[in-house]
């Protein structure tokens, strides 16, 4: 009874927060709603630290939303409500399986906790054992009478069909009733999350380590040895010369036309970032099996963390370039992506390294991996990236791209106003910012509670 009216009490919050509105304080309102929700429902899992962290996580991301409205942090929030439910439908697997379970829970966790398929019949059967024909006599029933009551009544008695055509119900808003009706049915979802079978057993029964199999051959083991040194010995000697050439070019064109160096980086930095992934999968071929259990496997071992480091000195040669790149050009969003990129593939390139060298498993860096990259989405949530573009533009670009700062969000609408205030500006550019800032002032204005942000809270100390 208490569970019921907690969900009924979130479901009304739900469509007063949301219904007809954008996304702003309402966001992290909700996160709270969930959490309490959850909370209620699921108590012994916050005892978990690793439940506490996920849910103080959940709610940095909705934090996030309310003081910059960015997509990287609405899409960090729903992520981590995923995770989070996932994380409570079973504490033990893996992030990857955490977002599976959380899907599924949001989308069906009602159906799968109260209906299951007969394998012998083929149909959805209840688990439970009610009578939904008796529930629908219950409530249709007794309105159809009502209803052919009040017309008899009315034709009966004046005073009655007087009082009958004064009840006015048009303040009842159907579309805010059908949105409390989503509300319900969500968390009537989440509130006690399920698991996905078989691929959540599977995760939970599947370890980090590698095992020999029952197919170990000397003779074969010999042969994959032996191309795996001359397979990464030449691609150790490339990458070399590669890195030896590049050093070189990047010393002795620091000042580089910029129309050149464009065209340059343009051209190899999507190759060395193919080329790095397919490293990755490379190693991962070769050390796959039994080969990590060969005996004389020193010299391949050794030849791969060789070819891992190389790999990540060719991350630091693109990490210059990208670098240059922004300070002839100026800093943007697909910029910040190579540097998020990059970030990740170091993390991929020493999670093999210990794949290799501790004779770990696929499904290691799998965990390892995914993990990571919530952890880079939910860091990337938490920064202004308008704001800072616009800011190193003004201030560090060697030339600026002023179209796409108007273009932005309007994370960025009060710092371009105090730029046109302290900078001597093109009349058009200044004509742009006032534009834009009018426009956004407007909408602080008019924002709801619901939809408050951050700004709003800075206009009103201007």
């Amino acid at each position: 009874r208490r569970s019921s009216d907690l969900l009924f009490i979130a479901a009304l919050l739900f469509s007063t927060l949301f219904y007809g509105k954008s996304i702003g304080l309402n966001l992290f309102l909700f996160s709270i709603t969930t959490l309490i929700v959850l909370f209620a429902n699921n108590n012994n899992d916050f005892k978990s630290k690793r439940t506490i962290i996920y849910s103080a996580l959940y709610l940095a991301t909705g934090l996030a939303v309310f003081f910059h409205d960015s997509l990287v942090a609405i899409c960090a929030n729903f992520v981590s409500f995923f995770t989070l439910i996932g994380l409570l439908s079973e504490n033990k697997s893996s992030i990857y399986v955490n977002w599976l379970n959380g899907l599924y829970t949001t989308i069906a966790g009602l159906f799968h906790r109260n209906f299951t398929v007969n394998e012998a019949t083929q149909k959805v059967e209840s688990k439970k054992d009610i009578d939904y024909s008796h529930l629908a006599k219950l409530v249709v029933v007794p309105t159809v009478i009502v209803i052919i009551f009040i017309v008899l009544y009315q034709n009966g008695n004046p005073l009655f069909s007087d009082l009958i055509d004064k009840i006015d119900f048009s303040f009842i808003n159907i579309q805010w009733l059908l949105f409390a009706g989503l509300g319900y049915y969500l968390f009537s979802n989440i509130h006690k999350p399920v698991i996905v079978e078989p691929a959540t057993e599977l995760d939970l029964s599947t370890g980090n380590a590698l095992s020999k199999t029952n197919k170990f051959s000397i003779s074969k083991l010999k042969q994959e040895n032996q191309l795996g040194i001359i397979l990464i010995s030449l691609l150790n000697v490339l990458i070399a010369i590669f890195l030896i050439t590049d050093v070189t070019f990047i010393l002795t064109n620091m000042d580089i036309k910029a129309s050149l160096f464009s065209s340059q980086v343009h051209s190899g930095i999507n190759a060395l970032i193919a080329s790095i992934v397919i490293a990755i999968i490379i190693l991962l071929y070769i050390f796959r099996g039994d080969l990590n259990f060969y005996k004389d496997n020193k010299t391949v071992k050794r030849l791969a963390i060789t070819w891992i480091i190389l790999n990540a000195l060719l991350v630091c040669s693109i990490v210059i370039k990208n670098g240059q790149y922004i300070y002839y050009f100026g800093l943007t969003y697909k910029r910040i992506g190579v540097m998020v990129y990059l970030t990740l593939a170091v993390t991929g390139l020493i999670t093999t390294l210990i794949k290799i060298d501790k004779v770990r498993n696929i499904w290691y860096l799998l965990r390892l991996n995914t993990k990571a990259a919530f952890v880079v989405l939910v860091l990337a949530s938490t920064v202004n990236w308008d704001y800072h573009i616009t800011n190193y533009n003004f201030n560090y670009a060697k030339s600026m791209d002023f179209k796409y700062l108007i273009e932005l969000s309007n994370n960025n609408t009060f710092l371009l106003k105090e730029q046109a205030e302290s900078r001597s500006l093109e009349q058009d550019s200044v004509k742009l910012i006032e534009k834009k800032y009018n426009a956004y002032l407007y909408e602080l204005s008019t924002n709801s509670w619901q939809e408050l942000q951050y700004d709003n809270l800075k206009l009103k100390t201007k």
